[in-house]
């Protein structure tokens, strides 16, 4: 047998040749692989540029206004770009902008025209066009070709659509052999919705090829894979849309010689149908890249805007705009905020060289927070000339970026923003990706509220003031850390630090010297036998007594419900409604917020050690008393069963009340008397980063064992 000899074996140049040539279309990897070395040997850009979004969107216009069919493709934003082409101004910026490009498209048309009729011919015709495009870059390459077949196209449909209006178009159809009535015809539908069909796939790779060549190099190279594939990918498909563009030219040159009667022979059809499919899939791959490589140009553009972040607060600077711009209106709208009287649109300018505190929360922000917040402010702002009002509030709603938006999301937020006298932000949307990282990785906001205070140079002089705002109010101007240990140092362990601004009945009472029990939990029978007890003390020793109800943290129905029994059987003081009780407990937890973020410890600061012990109380079942004589020191306190036993057995310790006063002989008496021995449960609402890692038991001093809660209601 007579082997072959390696001049008789076809190349794989050569056997792409005989495909192409035999009518037939391949679409294997290996022949892609061929012809993007061919196509690649003839491109030679010299820098010549042209406008290439501009020129893309004229052929789109050309393309829909050309369709025979109602439902034509019209891209985004194509309605407003037709009014542009109207302009005179536009038009006479695009003649320019093509220069000697509008004789290219010419020749290409020209070629198209006289070549598409040739059998076999397509694979050299491409191949020629695109040695005429090549000193172009690919998107330009690919836009001039489309507007080659554009003008064949456009010249065709204008003739066919104008003939019975126009006395020269109908001249004109006659000579080139235009057939009329084409768009009424059903025998030529499905050619002409393969041929719209074939268009619109060319116009969506032509739009993704336009968007790969106006990624910034900044932020992307051709050594991410995404990247590169798409190299490779692009003059592959620009290659495949002018073999389409040519096929489809043939179509219209058929339907100029022969009329409505030319139909496609059943190579054509299948070849016009593959084509479709081909173009389809490769806009499929292309767009994966695509999102792919935007998902590498954004992370590279997070991680700039995060540093840049970060070089701005460790940056001295001259004043606070160029921090608060990064933070609050990194897309430069020009107006960002919302005066939050007015409810009128501002520039952020309004918060130049002022102390500024930004109150950071997402949607689920506490109604009572709002309350008590606008409580303050307002107080503040009531008297202008003092050194407490030189601040400006401004509300950040920070939400995951990557979440969508939701209508419910949207009544939220309009709600929360009619709530709020101070400065908001118009939009959530105006704080990007990076704005969140840096609030949540620097700032440490996870769910609970916080305070940034920001002085009139755009430093953080305290991460999180609003322990400092719930003990001490506007007091705490300019809210800096310094400010906070310095209103600690004037501070002791009485009842005005649990009861500050809260409720004026319990400050009158202060003031007169009083005995004041402040009791709180859930079990009104408990209630009902602690506040009958106080009484019968009160009667035996001749003390004058006040009882005040505080309810229970996260106050819910329950506590609501005790409120109104108190109430209506006259059984002691109620703090005034649930937005107070909340206040009174929220102020209990800043206290131990405050002392921590000072760095005190739980085993040796006394007021640190007395709030753990309410907290644990509040955290158990059952009720709970302390008891205080006006603005001293003295205080005591116990679980409710402890102090209700205590006050039941009165006799045996009334004789001390002579010589110690009140409180101590019931301190004493529980010293004498102490309960069995049972640890507490002690819960702290915050996020992962404001919990310590070690908390000790306030009774027996071991380390706490640390859990995690998710409780959302009863």
């Amino acid at each position: 047998m007579q082997a072959l000899s390696m001049e008789s074996m076809p190349t794989p140049a050569l056997k792409m040749q005989q495909s192409v040539r035999s009518g037939r279309l391949t679409f294997s990897i290996s022949d892609d692989s061929v012809m993007l070395k061919q196509i690649q040997a003839i491109h030679a850009p010299d820098g010549r540029v042209i406008d290439v979004r501009s020129l893309l969107h004229i052929v789109e216009d050309i393309f829909k206004c050309a369709t025979p069919s109602a439902d034509a493709r019209i891209s985004p934003g194509m309605e407003e770009h037709t009014e542009a082409l109207e302009n005179q101004t536009y038009q006479a910026n695009v003649t320019d902008m093509l220069g000697a490009s509008s004789f290219l498209i010419d020749q290409i048309s020209r070629e198209m025209a006289r070549k598409c009729a040739e059998t076999g011919e397509a694979h050299s015709t491409t191949m020629s066009i695109l040695n005429m495009v090549s000193y172009y870059p690919w998107d330009a390459k690919l836009v001039i070709a489309l507007s080659a077949f554009a003008v064949n196209y456009g010249g065709f449909w204008l003739l066919a659509q104008s003939h019975t209006s126009n006395q020269l178009a109908k001249n004109l159809a006659i000579l080139k052999q235009v057939p009329q009535n084409l768009q009424q015809s059903n025998m030529l539908e499905s050619q002409f919705d393969t041929i719209k069909n074939l268009i619109r796939g060319m116009l969506d790779i032509a739009e993704c090829i336009v968007e790969f060549m106006e990624v910034p190099s900044k932020y992307i190279t051709e050594d991410v894979t995404a990247m590169s594939k798409a190299m490779d990918l692009i003059p592959i498909a620009i290659y495949w849309i002018i073999r389409s563009m040519l096929a489809s030219a043939s179509q219209i040159t058929g339907l100029s010689g022969f009329g409505k009667e030319y139909l496609l022979s059943t190579v054509e059809s299948w070849e016009l149908t593959s084509l479709v499919h081909k173009l389809s899939h490769m806009h499929r791959h292309l767009l994966g890249l695509l999102a792919t490589c935007q998902k590498h140009i954004d992370e590279r553009k997070l991680t700039e805007a995060y540093q840049n972040l970060l070089y701005l607060f460790e940056a001295p600077q001259s004043d606070n705009i160029k921090v608060l711009r990064a933070l609050i209106n990194p897309k430069d709208d020009p107006l960002p905020l919302v005066e939050g009287v007015t409810k009128t649109r501002v520039n952020d300018d309004v918060l130049s060289d002022r102390h500024v505190l930004l109150l950071i929360s997402d949607l689920d922000i506490l109604q009572d927070e709002v309350v008590i917040l606008e409580q303050i402010y307002h107080e503040s702002w009531s008297h202008p000339t003092m050194q407490e009002s030189q601040y400006e509030f401004v509300w950040l709603p920070v939400l995951d970026p990557s979440v969508p938006w939701s209508e419910i999301k949207q009544d939220k937020f309009e709600n929360l923003n009619a709530n709020m006298t101070w400065y908001t932000l118009h939009h959530p949307s105006l704080l990007d990706r990076a704005v969140f990282k840096f609030i949540k990785e620097v700032w440490h906001f996870e769910k609970m509220p916080i305070l940034v205070a920001l002085d009139p140079q755009g430093r953080v002089v305290c991460p999180n003031a609003i322990h400092m705002m719930w003990i001490w109010g506007a007091s705490a101007f300019p809210f800096t850390t310094g400010k906070e240990d310095d209103l600690w140092r004037g501070e002791t362990w009485r009842l005005e630090l649990l009861v500050d601004g809260i409720d004026p009945m319990i400050l009158h009472w202060i003031s007169e010297g009083r005995f004041i029990f402040l009791y709180g939990g859930e079990d009104i029978e408990w209630i009902r036998k602690f506040t009958n007890t106080v009484r019968d003390m009160a009667r035996a020793s001749g003390l004058a007594m006040e009882m005040v109800y505080v309810g229970k943290s996260n106050p819910k129905e329950h506590v609501n419900r005790n409120m109104a029994t108190i109430t209506e059987e006259k059984l002691s003081h109620c703090l005034p409604d649930l937005t107070a009780i909340w206040n009174f407990w929220t102020r209990i937890e800043s206290i131990w917020h405050s002392r921590h973020q000072l760095g005190k410890s739980d085993e040796t600061d006394p007021i640190t050690q007395e709030i753990l012990t309410l907290l644990s109380y509040d955290g158990n079942e059952g009720g709970w008393a302390l008891l205080s004589k006006g603005s001293s020191a003295e205080l005591t306190k116990a679980k409710g069963s402890d102090f209700l036993t205590c006050l039941t057995n009165y006799n045996l310790w009334a004789e001390n009340v002579q010589t110690k006063g009140l409180v101590l002989a019931i301190h004493d008496y529980f010293l004498q008397h102490p309960a069995p021995h049972h640890c507490n449960r002690l819960v702290l609402p915050g996020t992962h980063s404001q919990i310590p890692e070690r908390v000790t038991c306030s009774e027996c001093g071991l380390t706490r064992e640390r859990c995690i809660l998710y409780q959302c209601c009863e």
